[in-house]
């Protein structure tokens, strides 16, 4: 399991990519907030919602541009 987080973590060059982390930190934030709206019956703004979201898919946007522009 710890092998699996490294690879996700794990940028182009080898090293530990902020961008993956931040992106899944965001994803399982957004995990939780869509789970507590669904079962929980916790309202959430629509602005914090689709700010949550935007952050969370530019994100991986961004990570997955970086193995298109792999040298």
């Amino acid at each position: 399991m710890k092998t699996f987080f490294k690879n996700i973590l794990t940028g182009v060059n080898g090293d530990l990519s902020s961008k993956r982390l931040i992106t899944l930190v965001s994803f399982c934030l957004v995990s939780i907030a869509f789970l507590s709206n669904i079962f929980l019956d916790i309202p959430m703004k629509d602005y914090v919602w689709n700010g949550m979201l935007i952050f969370t898919g530019s994100g991986l946007g961004f990570t997955t541009l970086e193995h298109f522009s792999k040298k």
